[in-house]
């Protein structure tokens, strides 16, 4: 199996809010938001290891700044970390004001995904290639976020077989 590098997965998805999108204070609603995320971080996965994928879990998923109806809506991924059948994908959203061109950073998350064949069953996954300082840095970080995931998972574990 062939490894990746990452500018071979990353995207950007854009779209503009619109009022069914918001709440009544003018707000575009985090369910929307977390739809775009979670959709985006599946297309990044999905390019990298050119299969189907599902959303494991979302590590983390924080609101920065409030998102406006009108607002266009940036959505960056790209893979951070590769296990063997999983992948980490971080996710940047940005909010453009379409008449001052201000952007804003609004949430940041970070999304598990898991390779699954023909069959539906987790497969292998390309190893990744993090070339650049910023890329082998987050490469590292999401590896201490793993850890700490596994560690909590053992957590769970043991804490629910009491």
């Amino acid at each position: 199996m062939k490894s990746k590098r990452v500018s071979e997965s990353k995207i950007t998805l854009v779209q503009q809010m619109l009022p069914q999108d918001t709440n009544p204070a003018g707000n575009v609603h985090g369910g929307v938001m977390l739809k775009l995320i979670d959709t985006a971080g599946g297309v990044c996965a999905t390019r990298h290891v050119r299969a189907n994928v599902v959303t494991a879990s979302i590590d983390r998923l924080d609101f920065l700044e409030p998102v406006y109806v009108g607002d266009l809506v940036h959505v960056h991924t790209s893979v951070n970390y590769v296990g063997t059948k999983s992948m980490e994908v971080g996710v940047r959203v940005e909010a453009e004001n379409l008449y001052t061109g201000e952007c804003r950073h609004t949430a940041t998350a970070y999304l598990t995904f898991v390779s699954l064949d023909e069959t539906g069953r987790p497969q292998l996954v390309p190893q990744l290639i993090a070339e650049t300082e910023d890329e082998k840095r987050r490469m590292q970080e999401a590896q201490e976020r793993r850890k700490q995931r596994l560690a909590e998972r053992k957590k769970e574990k043991a804490a629910q077989e009491n």
